[in-house]
């Protein structure tokens, strides 16, 4: 099967390209919106991932890393986004997420105690749990070992309950 930067017709190139992200857009659009927490800016991240990925379409190695490969330039659109944020820090530190949902006052709690975390611990976390990925997929998208995702796994739950001040066994984390 022809896949994206194989020297194929540019045309062919493009409609492949085209159904592979249309594929999995709500996917890509659900982690962008878990890294940013605005609709409009999640689905500025991933226009702008969909971008750099049919830029770098060469660098694809095969057909079955295409997924995951776009899932890692749609974080690292979504972490440079957040840098930025930082950079526009309010003199009162207070930034206005403007969503068209109701969150209750735990999960804001998760979403303020999560963006303390370190952010190996915060990515892995909030694939894990935010988008039900295994952790040999959290490994293949982040380009680190399974051994490595569990351990950065079991220290991110381990600082999210700290944090939230729950006793060790009052999050699963199987």
């Amino acid at each position: 099967m022809q896949y994206i930067g194989n020297g194929g017709s540019t045309a062919v190139e493009e409609e492949l390209f085209f159904q592979k992200i249309s594929a999995q857009k709500r996917r890509l659009f659900g982690i962008a919106y878990s890294y940013l927490r605005n609709q409009a800016d999640a689905v500025e991240a991933v226009q702008e991932a969909t971008c750099r990925a049919w830029v770098k379409r060469k660098h694809v190695k095969d057909a079955k890393s295409f997924d995951f490969w776009v899932t890692r330039i749609l974080i690292n659109v979504c972490i440079d986004e957040q840098r930025r944020r930082k950079r526009l820090v309010l003199t009162d530190g207070y930034i206005d997420i403007k969503t068209n949902e109701m969150v209750s006052d735990s999960m804001l709690d998760v979403q303020n105690a999560l963006a303390k975390l370190k952010p190996k611990h915060r990515h892995v976390l909030i694939l894990k749990y935010m988008h039900d990925m295994t952790v040999p997929d959290i490994a293949l998208i982040l380009g680190k070992p399974e051994g490595t995702i569990k351990s950065w796994v079991y220290q991110g739950l381990k600082q999210l309950r700290r944090r939230m001040g729950i006793e060790e066994g009052g999050l699963n984390h199987a």
